[in-house]
């Protein structure tokens, strides 16, 4: 395991591993604001809100 590390530099494995990370945690945040259910944003009532202003 230790000869992994004479192949790939540790800090470049970790600023890779956090940048990967973080663009995770950013996509997965993103999905959830576009879906009505997950979206804290509107509030809790704006699901409820567009669908009664969708039936007018």
């Amino acid at each position: 395991m230790w000869r992994i590390w004479k192949i790939a530099d540790p800090l470049r494995a970790l600023v890779v591993q956090g940048v990967f990370l973080f663009g995770l945690a950013v996509m997965i945040h993103l999905v959830l604001l576009s879906t009505p259910t997950f979206n804290w944003l509107d509030g809790p009532n704006a699901a409820a809100t567009k669908a009664t202003a969708a039936k007018k």
